[in-house]
């Protein structure tokens, strides 16, 4: 695989190493790691899991009598709001951050193509998403193993996994913005308004789309599919054992289409959005103006 460089002072083809990759996703994670806003977003975190595991009751298992309990749908429910918002506003900030500072442009003049530094970045900071994802899990865990709470580890692990995915899925748009915006804050409004539309308006649209249209029940799941969010709820049902059919309309069509399988299909929805967000990333990265 080869790269173009077209960096100044280097502009011949090479080719694609992991070296570099490794070298820029090392200085990505400790950046992050002295970004005070991606502590308070991991410190926001972790109290919010944990305090959702103290306030359960401490008989009630995370699944719960109904097949989905309160204290696994209230994790859910969080990583929906906190984990794309984490991952949309920490890609859309890196890049046009470098930029700002022109920190950007002196790494560029380096012998390191732009994918390399793509890929490095999306890596490093997949890294620190990983390390978020496992801290406010390890805080749920931790507070529910000391009220006794009959927690399963397993479930947790499960839930942890689909919300680093999600989180992967986010990070690809965040650097796609931060690929094609100047500044660090028209990046930083986007990413909201993104999170806004896939948080936020998702639902609420495809309410409104079903009330004033009378949507056939198979165009209202794919429509409900086709978005990351709600992808990582259907899977995330599925994983904890619980019952689609508290999903409305579009979770029972799951259950007699799909069966079990869904979940199959909405891990691959999120692998998708990973892949060609990241994808179109590079792309916008390598042919845009980055000075």
């Amino acid at each position: 695989m080869t790269a173009t460089v077209t960096t100044p002072g280097f502009s011949t083809p090479r080719v694609f190493e992991l070296r570099p990759v490794t070298v820029i996703a090392r200085k990505v994670v400790r950046e992050a790691s002295r970004d005070r806003w991606f502590w308070l977003y991991c410190a926001g975190f972790a109290v919010l899991a944990g305090a959702i595991t103290m306030t359960a009751v401490p008989d009630q298992n995370l699944i719960g009598s109904g097949g989905f309990g309160r204290t696994a749908a209230s994790l859910v429910a969080l990583v929906q709001l906190v984990v794309p918002l984490m991952a949309l506003t920490l890609g859309a900030r890196y890049l046009a951050g470098e930029r700002d500072s022109g920190t950007l442009v002196f790494l560029l003049c380096h012998p390191v193509s732009r994918t390399e530094v793509l890929v490095g970045t999306y890596v490093g900071l997949a890294a620190s998403m990983f390390a978020a994802v496992s801290t406010g899990f390890g805080a749920a865990g931790l507070f529910s193993a000391l009220r006794s709470a009959p927690t399963d580890p397993v479930l947790l692990i499960r839930l942890a996994a689909l919300s680093w995915l999600l989180s992967l899925a986010m990070l690809g748009l965040g650097l796609l913005i931060s690929s094609t915006v100047k500044s660090a804050s028209t990046a930083l409004g986007m990413a909201l308004f993104v999170w806004l539309a896939v948080v936020f308006l998702g639902d609420l649209g495809v309410m409104g789309t079903v009330v004033a249209t009378r949507l056939p029940v198979g165009a209202l799941f794919a429509t409900v599919i086709i978005n990351p969010v709600e992808a990582f709820r259907l899977a995330s049902v599925v994983a904890l054992d619980g019952s689609l059919d508290a999903l409305g309309p579009a979770g029972t069509y799951a259950v007699d289409r799909f069966g079990d399988g869904i979940a199959t299909i909405a891990v691959g929805v999120m692998v998708a959005w990973t892949v060609i967000s990241g994808a179109v990333a590079v792309l916008a990265f390598r042919s845009g103006d980055q000075t």
